[in-house]
């Protein structure tokens, strides 16, 4: 077969063949299509979706839980502008969707939408029977002020409330691995007994499942299994970051994370079922950059982009669910259409997700998830919101680089507008002090600090219209 150069590709030529590619998919889905409301890209191929939802079995309990899961911290998306209220009637109709759609695995926590995602969860479950759902929730004591078992204890019985339910299904010891490593996790779960009381909850019911969601050093997370091994704290599912990037290049983006093919194996060897977070990374894996959009879409003009990431985040036999959150009814039913029933990927696949992980890398956004764990800032930033447009202007081609590019004045206004209109400007970088309180909470590990003052000096050359070296700036960080 021919070896294509995509790197040598003009725009012009990328949008004439991304542009056929899209007109023959949707083409091949409308001929013989009565019903207006069929999704397009799944007419494509029928013949691989008509299995319904794809299930796992969890271990220990037996729950036939699906593949996809729903994140459910995206609900803040669907706040009221004027109000900030989150429209729980959107949520109530995407939970229904899901739910008629065979999705069964619902994960909450009780920092996420600004601690109102329990309740705006719970309200939208409890509609229909319990059976009907798995709730997964977490012990969200990140901060020491919330160390002790008093506030700790506080926190799990206020879920309890919050999702108005009196079993949680799946309970998640919430990012394991952060801060300081195993003595932040001693100081959390176990010097204040809570894990112990945990483990009486789960012979009890109360819990049925007890877990963990791991974030950063990997010395914790070989400290947890080394206690499962032991038999004092036994786990039945851990949560992990998996993705088709960090399955084998999670150090490339830095030398202090861990590649997910460690991680699944370690749990796989065990047992132990991985819900799987982060299968997008950060939404970047739905949004590469146009060459690489293009070798996707030649090799599978039937799917999505992203389709390609849940694909490989739910092949392997050992992941029990895949989370995306879905706060738009349109990325729920093509998730849906993806894992009902899922197409394994091949090793060919395989190979190709692997090559296509290699060129991301030369592109270099900032390793930003859009997690919120910086979150909030004393000074007021809105860090989340200042490296994702930094990202989609990379992604995107738009990146104003040169004075001497003929698209350089397009690209510079593009992006001075574009970044107020995404952050407003007392929420800029340029408000940085460096106070380092967010670099211990992220974690993908990013230099927060360094990369909002680069950040604002391309800003201001930008604003100045001074030429600068590109090399100088975040993208070669």
């Amino acid at each position: 077969m021919e070896k294509k150069n995509y790197n040598n590709i003009c725009r012009r030529e990328f949008l004439k063949r991304l542009n056929a590619a899209t007109a023959t998919v949707a083409g091949a889905s409308l001929v013989g299509c009565s019903n207006a409301n069929t999704n397009a890209t799944a007419n494509a191929s029928k013949k691989e979706k008509s299995g319904g939802m794809t299930y796992r079995t969890t271990p220990t309990t037996g729950d036939k839980v699906s593949l996809l899961g729903y994140g459910c911290m995206r609900w803040f998306t669907l706040r009221d502008k004027e109000t900030g209220i989150i429209d729980q009637d959107g949520v109530n109709e995407l939970i229904d969707h899901a739910i008629a759609n065979g999705v069964n695995y619902f994960d909450t926590a009780p920092v996420y939408c600004d601690g109102e995602c329990e309740r705006v969860t719970g309200i939208a479950l409890n509609r229909h029977p319990r059976d009907k759902f798995y709730i997964a929730a977490k012990i969200s004591n990140l901060s020491p002020n919330q160390w002790s078992r008093e506030e700790t204890l506080k926190m799990y019985e206020n879920s309890f409330k919050e999702l108005n339910m009196d079993y949680i299904d799946y309970l998640l010891l919430h990012g394991v691995g952060m801060g300081t490593g195993i003595e932040e996790f001693e100081n959390r779960f176990i010097k204040n007994g809570v894990l112990d009381h945990l483990l009486e909850e789960r012979k009890k019911g109360r819990i049925r499942n007890l877990g963990w969601s791991f974030h950063g050093d990997v010395k914790v997370f070989d400290h947890l299994l080394k206690l499962h091994d032991e038999g004092k704290y036994t786990w039945d599912f851990a949560q992990i970051q998996l993705n088709y990037v960090d399955w084998k290049h999670a150090q490339e983006e830095h030398p202090r994370n861990i590649n997910a093919d460690y991680l699944y194996a370690e749990l796989e060897k065990r047992n132990i079922p991985a819900v799987i977070m982060e299968p997008l990374l950060g939404g970047r894996l739905a949004n590469v950059p146009d060459h690489i959009a293009l070798q996707l879409k030649e090799r599978r003009p039937d799917l999505s982009i992203a389709s390609w990431a849940f694909r490989f985040a739910g092949t392997r036999p050992g992941i029990l669910s895949v989370l995306s959150g879905m706060p738009y009814m349109e990325h729920l039913k093509e998730n849906i259409e993806t894992f009902s029933p899922l197409e394994p990927l091949t090793q060919e696949d395989m190979d190709f997700l692997d090559s296509t992980a290699q060129q991301l890398l030369r592109y270099p956004t900032i390793p930003c998830n859009n997690c919120k764990y910086c979150m909030p800032c004393p000074y007021g930033l809105d860090i989340p919101g200042i490296l994702l447009h930094f990202n989609k202007c990379i992604n995107e081609g738009r990146m104003p680089l040169t004075s001497q590019d003929p698209t350089y004045r397009e690209a510079r206004r593009a992006f001075l507008i574009g970044y107020d209109r995404s952050v407003p400007k007392l929420r800029q970088a340029d408000h940085c002090i460096g106070c380092n309180k967010c670099t211990q909470h992220c974690p993908q590990r990013i230099n927060i600090p360094r990369q909002m003052k680069r950040i604002d000096r391309f800003v201001e050359d930008l604003k100045q219209e001074r030429e600068f070296d590109k090399t100088t700036y975040i993208w070669m960080r």
